[in-house]
């Protein structure tokens, strides 16, 4: 027998082990000290001193199957090897290019359980060539693509993923058809791909009796591929199955409600203050349901694997973060790792100019139009989220892909919001436009920055001092957008602004202090409009925007006509590594400079296929194999 002192929980630990030893020694029974046979350790796989681990959870691992050996597959995914070039988040390639070339990706994320809104897109067009070309060049052509994209053969199919490294705890979630999944969302598949079965072992996975399972063969916060397929799984009857299955689809269904107010999901409907004021619910009716459905799932699950009270309860040793995790699920800290705290003002005013670019439907919010029937759990993702304005639908405005920040236009883009309240019966806040100026783009740099991509899809272009703002709309991008921006907004603003000039130079000795004052504003403005315009008329000539190529490099060439500073930073660095030639993947660097990237495509077929050039690649010479000599 090996004595082992449980000691986790104390800060003071040498004199907490003082204690214990004095404890041991006078034989006063305690709850921190285990007097166990090494030899029971052998029962669970690797061997680990899971010295807490009562008769009924060891015996688990004699007595059921692994998950592996049921109906389940346990598959890790790709290593794209190169994220920046792969992966971009949903809203930036066109939305035609949505399960053609690019393709849902599961990344592992946040925690998250039972939903997890997937934010990813791969390249995966022509069954990843691209790609695949890509990783055999990594390894000078001697390895065959599948050392890096493993389970290709699984992607596409519905399952149940999960973040394999979490400090917070295991959380398991659906993956819908469509989806590639990657090293770091390992996924579990069902031989048929039987939703029910998907269904009840997501909820299995999410319970305590599981966790504590899985928590007796892993390292601290590392949910390994071999760990779960090696976790112990009991047979279910039909009783069993349909109330796990149903569990786990009301609380997939309850998170995804509560997502639906977050603009970057795609499950987005409305912002919250909208979406409330129509339907009525709260984020406490929710988080009362989810405990409750928790409850549920515990109660069967240890039911299942025939566990005592004190291997659920928090005296036993937790797996990595549980308590923690606990706590997350029960909504005290249920917020992505990726979303900034969004008040709700901030997210009505992000969704209004969304609705004046034509990107949202205000429709929904006047109940001229039914929002859409909820999903099923495994259905493939939209390419628009159901709070987008379907295709061939009337915008609120019709625009050139530009609106700006200029009192009295037509486009712009506070009175268009303006517009948009008042079609919504909702009082407008004071100081839109300074909000405008000042605090907007900050704010949406960060909402559509996640998984390390920083992709803002409304681009402030504006003068030195920030008095004049044109805002482009990113999925409207194209070609003439620069041209677009200097002769029908640039040329008439200055034309303007020269006859203000001319009518008070005219008024010559007779003009007042205001007019003085409004005469040299008018002069400043003037000169740095004429800045602006010759900045984009420079730039225009060789600029050919590709969606492919992401936010961050199609932006890349204007970072001089951006304000903010740490954008600008990141614009003018992704500018460098283009002129440097660090993304000729890019269809940016084939435009700027052709003929280096057609002599790179000669030696490098990835870059051969991302442009179309495959006719320009030589494939080198086999070496020959060394002979193997006698012994």
């Amino acid at each position: 027998m090996t004595i082992f002192i449980q000691l986790t929980s104390e800060s003071d630990k040498a004199t907490a082990l003082l204690a214990q030893c004095i404890s041991v020694r006078s034989g006063a029974p305690n709850n921190r000290t285990f007097d166990v046979e090494a030899k029971r350790f052998r029962t669970v796989p690797g061997s680990p001193f899971c010295y807490w681990a009562s008769d009924e959870m060891l015996l688990t691992f004699s007595s059921m199957k692994q998950i592996e050996a049921t109906n389940f597959s346990v598959r890790v995914g790709i290593q794209t090897s190169d994220d920046f070039r792969f992966l971009r988040l949903y809203w930036e390639p066109e939305v035609s290019a949505l399960d053609t070339e690019w393709f849902s990706y599961s990344k592992g994320g946040a925690f998250s359980p039972f939903y997890a809104n997937l934010n990813l897109v791969a390249r995966w067009g022509n069954g990843g060539r691209e790609m695949k070309a890509w990783t055999e060049s990594l390894y000078g052509g001697g390895q065959h693509w599948s050392r890096n994209l493993r389970s290709v053969d699984f992607s596409f199919r519905p399952g149940i993923t999960w973040p394999q490294r979490s400090q917070i705890g295991l959380s398991a979630r659906i993956m819908p058809r469509g989806c590639l999944f990657g090293i770091k969302g390992p996924a579990i598949f069902d031989i048929s791909d039987r939703e029910d079965e998907l269904l009840a072992l997501l909820a299995l996975m999410q319970s305590v009796a599981l966790k504590r399972l899985i928590g007796l063969q892993m390292a601290f916060g590392s949910f390994d591929v071999g760990v779960i397929q090696r976790t112990p799984l009991p047979e279910l009857d039909s009783q069993d199955k349909r109330v796990l299955s149903d569990a786990a689809r009301r609380a997939w269904l309850l998170r995804r409600v509560r997502d639906s107010e977050n603009e970057t999901s795609r499950a987005f409907v409305l912002p919250s203050l909208l979406r409330r004021r129509s339907i009525g619910d709260s984020p406490i009716d929710a988080q009362t349901d989810l405990l409750e459905i928790q409850s549920e799932i515990d109660t069967c699950a240890t039911k299942l694997y025939g566990l005592n009270k004190f291997d659920m309860s928090n005296n036993a040793i937790p797996c990595a973060g549980e308590t923690a995790a606990m706590s997350r699920f029960a909504g005290e800290d249920d917020i992505d790792a990726d979303e900034p705290a969004v008040d709700y003002l901030t997210a009505l005013l992000s969704w209004l100019i969304g609705v004046a670019f034509g990107r949202f439907d205000w429709r929904l919010a006047t109940s001229e139009r039914e929002p859409l029937p909820e999903p099923d759990p495994f259905d493939p993702l939209p390419a628009k989220s159901p709070g987008m304005l379907p295709d061939g639908a009337e915008p609120f405005h019709v625009h050139p892909g530009i609106l700006v920040d200029d009192p009295g236009h037509p486009h712009d883009l506070v009175n268009l919001v303006e517009e948009v309240l008042a079609r919504v019966d909702v009082a407008s806040p004071n100081n839109v436009r300074r909000w405008l100026q000042r605090d907007f783009f900050p704010f949406h740099l960060q909402r559509y920055s996640k998984s390390r991509r920083k992709a803002p899809i409304y681009w402030p272009l504006a003068t030195a001092s920030g008095s004049y703002t044109l805002w482009i709309y990113y999925p409207s991008l194209g070609s003439q957008t620069l041209y677009t921006a200097v002769n029908d907004f640039v040329e008439p603003r200055l034309k303007q602004m020269d006859d203000d000039l001319s009518a008070l130079r005219i008024k010559g000795s007779a003009r007042t202090r205001d007019d003085e004052q409004r005469f040299e504003s008018l002069q400043t403005s003037e000169l740095e409009l004429i800045e602006l315009r010759d900045t984009l008329l420079k730039l225009a000539p060789t600029y050919k925007p590709n969606h492919d190529d992401g936010v961050q490099i199609t932006a890349a060439p204007l970072w001089p006509l951006f304000r903010h500073k740490p954008w600008q930073k990141v614009l003018k660095e992704t500018s460098g590594k283009l002129e440097k030639g660090d993304y000729d993947w890019a269809h940016l660097a084939m435009s700027y400079w052709p003929d280096r990237v057609r002599e790179k495509c000669k030696t490098d077929k990835s870059l051969a296929i991302a442009h179309g050039l495959e006719d320009l690649y030589v494939e080198p010479e086999a070496k020959p194999k060394k002979a193997r000599g006698k012994k």
